[in-house]
């Protein structure tokens, strides 16, 4: 069985609802990078736009000086890079360099040429339910067809299906009963066939679930809970701040489910 991937979250921006301004220097991105491979991550998730509450839009020039001399300080390591964008300009930039997969929050619906850029360099793109929050159907058949008509899209520009993932968008434009309607329904995302990636950490929804006035560090915990769901529920990455609690979460959810699917075999 394969094991669940961990993502870690390399943010290099200066205003980051969690870590803005901590690794935004690429001597401190290559440290962290090396600390989360030390840690067990799979892929490296290097953000150049901040997605916090109130966040100001940059321009492309400003993206790219951002993004890409952490992309080619990290790109000798032996680890999978993404780029958490919505430009075409911008995959296109980091893809030449070689990255293999672009985590874009807005599902090609900002910048279709995406989906060719990625089909281009031969890359994996995961593509995130978002909107402006107003619906006029339930939260999860919204998800679902939004989901399902872009990846349509990846794949007739040529993009392989085991190489588009979706994602829920935990903490984009939903409300939290919503966030709960579409976590208590991950099952039916999994069912698509599509790799499913689940994106909680840190996020209000963390903050909601377990009460208080919580710094978005002392949430890690709460977000290990929801991978643990998650790879109860099928999905194959978890994007996370801290990777070692979750990789090795992870490993240990793997160990048992798989050991469980074993004994029911043969029985």
């Amino acid at each position: 069985m394969a094991h669940t991937k961990i993502m870690g979250i390399l943010n290099v921006t200066p205003d980051s609802f969690s870590d803005g301004g901590k690794y935004n220097s690429i001597e401190a991105a290559l440290k962290r990078a090396e600390k989360m491979i030390e840690e067990g991550v799979d892929i490296i998730d290097i953000g150049g736009i901040s997605t916090r509450p109130g966040y100001e839009e940059i321009t492309v020039e400003e993206e790219l000086e951002r993004v890409v001399p952490v992309v080619k300080a990290l790109k000798h390591l032996d680890i999978q890079l993404s780029v958490d964008t919505y430009r075409s300009e911008v995959a296109e930039a980091v893809m030449e360099l070689g990255v293999s997969m672009i985590n874009d929050q807005w599902a090609g619906l900002h910048d279709a040429r995406i989906f060719e850029i990625v089909a281009k360099y031969e890359g994996e793109i995961v593509l995130m339910h978002n909107g402006n929050g107003e619906r006029t159907e339930p939260v999860v058949d919204e998800m679902l067809l939004y989901l399902l008509k872009q990846a349509n899209k990846a794949e007739v520009a040529g993009i392989p299906q085991e190489k588009v993932w979706i994602d829920p968008g935990i903490g984009f434009a939903k409300t939290r009963e919503e966030e709960k309607e579409v976590m208590a329904r991950i099952d039916e995302l999994v069912a698509t066939g599509y790799p499913v990636l689940l994106a909680t950490s840190r996020k209000r929804f963390i903050k909601e679930m377990i009460g208080g006035d919580t710094a978005p560090t002392e949430r890690d915990e709460a977000t290990a809970a929801t991978t643990a769901y998650g790879i109860m529920q099928g999905v194959k990455a978890v994007r996370v701040h801290n990777v070692v609690l979750n990789a090795r979460l992870g490993q240990s959810m793997d160990y048992l489910k798989e050991n469980s699917d074993e004994r029911h075999n043969i029985s």
